[in-house]
Order: C-alpha cells, then sequence, then structure tokens
C-alpha cells in the first residue's frame, strides 16, 4: 500500500484555521442579524423618546392638556362650605379628595392633582392633562428612572449596540467594506459629532461665555473734563 506524504495530511488545527478563515465573515453576518433583531424593540423605544425628548421645549412629551366646558345643576349659594363641596364632587360625578377647594357663593374650585374645576352657576369648566401612554412610559424608561433594574438592561442593549457598530465593519470584503467605502462612510459618520463640538465650542463653552468680560468699548467720545 502506498503511503500518504506527511505533508500532504491537515492536522485538526489547521483545519480549524482554514474554516475559521473561510467562514468568519458569514458567522459574524448571522450573528449581526440576530442581535438586530433581538435589539429592535429597545432601539425603537430608545430612538421614538430620544425624538420627544430633543423637542421638550416645544410640547410635553409625557401629558396632554385639555379643557372642556359642561353644564350641570347649580349650587344652592344657601349651602354651607363642605356640604356644597360634597354636591359638586357628586354633580360632577367625581371620586376622590381635592387638593385644595375654594367656595364663594355660588362658585366652587376644585383642585386635584391632574385636573381642575371651575363652577360658577350652572357652568363648568375642566382643566386637566391626560397621560400619553407610550411616550410616558418610554421617556421613564430612557431615562432610567427604574434604577438598577433596568440599568442591568440599558447596560446590556449599549453592549449589543456596540457590537452592532464593530460587526457591521466588517461584514463585508473589498470595495464595498471597510478599505474603501466603509472607510468613507465611517470618516463622515464621525466627522458629524467632532465637528459639532468644534462648533459649538463643546461643554464648557457657555461657561467661557458667561466668564467672558464685557467686551471694551470702541467708541469715540471722550468724557468732558471735570
Amino acid at each position: 500500500m502506498e503511503k500518504v506524504p506527511s505533508e500532504t495530511v491537515a492536522s485538526p488545527g489547521n483545519v480549524v484555521l482554514t474554516t475559521i478563515k473561510k467562514r468568519w465573515r458569514a458567522w459574524l453576518r448571522a450573528l449581526h442579524r440576530d442581535v438586530g433583531y433581538l435589539a429592535v424593540g429597545l432601539t425603537i423605544i430608545y430612538a421614538v423618546s430620544g425624538l420627544a425628548i430633543n423637542h421638550i421645549e416645544d410640547w410635553d412629551p409625557n401629558f396632554k392638556t385639555y379643557e372642556k366646558s359642561y353644564t350641570i345643576e347649580p349650587i344652592d349659594p344657601a349651602l354651607e362650605d363642605d356640604a356644597a363641596v360634597a354636591l359638586a364632587l357628586e354633580r360632577l360625578k367625581v371620586q376622590g379628595t381635592p387638593r385644595s377647594t375654594y367656595r364663594a357663593g355660588d362658585e366652587v374650585h376644585l383642585d386635584f392633582d391632574s385636573k381642575r374645576f371651575v363652577v360658577i352657576g350652572d357652568q363648568v369648566t375642566e382643566q386637566g392633562r391626560s397621560s400619553r401612554f407610550f411616550f410616558r412610559v418610554a421617556n421613564w424608561l430612557h431615562y432610567n428612572r427604574g434604577k438598577k433594574a433596568w440599568t442591568y438592561v440599558a447596560d446590556v442593549y449599549a453592549v449589543l449596540l456596540l457590537y452592532l457598530a464593530c460587526s457591521g465593519l466588517f461584514m463585508l470584503k473589498g470595495k464595498l467594506g471597510l478599505r474603501w467605502r466603509g472607510a468613507l462612510l465611517v470618516g463622515l459618520g464621525a466627522a458629524v459629532p467632532i465637528g459639532y463640538v468644534v462648533w459649538s465650542g463643546g461643554p464648557d463653552a457657555a461657561n467661557k461665555q458667561r466668564a467672558a468680560p464685557d467686551a471694551p468699548s470702541t467708541s469715540d467720545e471722550r468724557p468732558d473734563p471735570p
């Protein structure tokens, strides 16, 4: 029987290295895909709540306010204050104890934590706010109001995002990968925060502006001699 030359017999280590060299991009893409699916829910929550928080000066992302008017049977001005308040609560069909009340004749004010009633005669003005359920919950999570328990979830999510960012750099090879097009786009993406920091002056810009002395006067006028 003819013997096979020893140099043609691949060792287990060489087989493993050869397999890794051939398949590592495929494994990277598969894991990138699965991690992306896993992170979709959290990404939507953080992205939507981030957009809402960015424009908090223009609207309240947690609550929406309302005002409406309607009529009820008027409160008898001869009633005692406590009786008038109790009757107003009954006719308004409101449960709970008001935070504060005011009574003057046929006028009754009822203040609750999230709404306010003003009764004058048979006219009622109701003002209040109702929760924007999705935005309020998303913002609560974004701000990490859940403390320790949610901190661990947020840390895992941050690690997943780091993996998605880093693995995306090496998923493709050639001109479409990091060597040419990828490097160009990575540089462009990195230039956005760097450019903004340079343009805005960074986190200390406001402090430097407040600490700067007043600009010297350039007026040519001279004070009159004493």
